[in-house]
């Protein structure tokens, strides 16, 4: 299955493809800044699997860390993806890609959390192990 998601003004368009890696909320204060939200709702994807389709060339990069290279639109501002290469992963924000059945699997960073979500779903302190984090989960 192919989804097709845009910036805010639609100049740039990107499609992905197949089944997202993971999904889930990442509380950190980077994505929550990033997102202007309390929470951010990801969708994990391989590299090979995200494509800009059309305006490329209006894509922007910032990155904060080495672990996270944060792409927008110049013309609009709108938040589109961040590459992690350290983790072999894109995240497409789950709202970018309105098609995306979102079915959260995990919480992350949750220590930093402002949005205490009572949802079952595995709340890891910082990251599940196979991301490099101490797999520490916090309770509801």
């Amino acid at each position: 299955m192919t989804h097709v998601g845009s910036c805010f003004c639609g100049a740039v368009k990107l499609e992905v493809s197949g089944e997202p890696q993971g999904m889930g909320y990442c509380h950190c204060s980077s994505c929550r800044s990033w997102s202007g939200g309390p929470v951010n709702a990801f969708s994990l994807w391989r590299p090979e699997d995200v494509k800009v389709s059309q305006g490329g060339e209006h894509i922007i990069t910032y990155n904060k860390t080495e672990v996270s290279y944060r792409k927008s639109c110049a013309k609009c501002g709108g938040h589109l993806m961040t590459d992690h290469p350290p983790l072999g992963v894109v995240d497409v924000f789950a709202a970018t890609i309105p098609t995306l059945d979102f079915q959260p699997g995990l919480h992350v960073n949750y220590q930093e959390t402002v949005l205490r979500m009572k949802d079952g779903l595995p709340k890891f302190k910082d990251f599940p192990e196979a991301f490099g984090g101490s797999n520490e989960m916090i309770a509801d």
